[in-house]
């Protein structure tokens, strides 16, 4: 009878074992299942979260392209205008030089000849006291009496070209002068024509008040 009782006892144990075992191995399972579903979940969350960072990067990026080929053009389109400009302050400096050249070219043959026409002048100054040393008795009066007509001449030309421009000047003066009367008389007329249109525009003003306290 003991042996049966323990037979059955351990018969129970060894069932209740097992079904605890069986227990625990579900509850273990069910565990991992849910771990790994939270880990998938999580590894889900983060592949999207890591995309979505790959696409901002990719936009960013391609943000970073565009201003940098836009940086490109600008910087190709400041040394093209550099280039330009440096042709340009090229040319300029060529044509600078060349001026100065031509100038001082044009400087020494004013100076030569400016020199061959004193030398000229004092050489016929010479021949001139020269000859006028030899015929200065006979010349004297002619050359007085021709001079002084000559002079004479040229001051009654010079005085009758200064009066002709006095007289014209004076003409337009008087003209002006009238102009400006004109223009005086015609501002006057506006000021006048201004401060009546004026008044009447505040006379009729002050009749439509007059009426409206009236009717009031």
């Amino acid at each position: 009878q003991i042996e049966n009782i323990i037979d059955l006892w351990s018969g129970s144990l060894k069932t209740n074992i097992l079904t605890e075992l069986k227990n625990w191995k579900v509850n273990l399972v069910q565990h991992h299942q849910l771990q790994m579903k939270q880990e998938k979940e999580k590894h889900a969350a983060q592949v999207k979260q890591l995309q979505n960072e790959m696409e901002n990067l990719k936009e960013l990026l391609h943000t970073y392209e565009i201003s940098i080929s836009r940086k490109d053009e600008v910087i190709t389109n400041l040394t093209q205008a550099l280039d330009k400009q440096k042709e340009r302050v090229d040319l300029m400096r060529k044509f600078t030089l060349w001026r100065i050249q031509h100038v001082k070219a044009k400087q020494e043959e004013y100076a030569i000849r400016m020199a061959d026409r004193h030398f000229e002048t004092a050489l016929m100054k010479k021949m001139w006291a020269a000859w006028r040393s030899l015929n200065e008795e006979k010349w004297k009066d002619r050359v007085a009496r021709a001079c002084q007509l000559r002079a004479e001449d040229v001051c009654v030309q010079l005085t009758n070209d200064y009066e002709a421009k006095i007289a014209e000047l004076t003409a337009s003066l008087e003209q002006t002068k009238a102009e400006i009367l004109r223009l005086h008389s015609e501002r006057d007329q506006y000021e006048d024509t201004m401060k009546k249109a004026f008044m009447r525009g505040v006379c009729a003003l002050n009749l439509e008040a007059m009426t409206m306290f009236q009717s009031k």
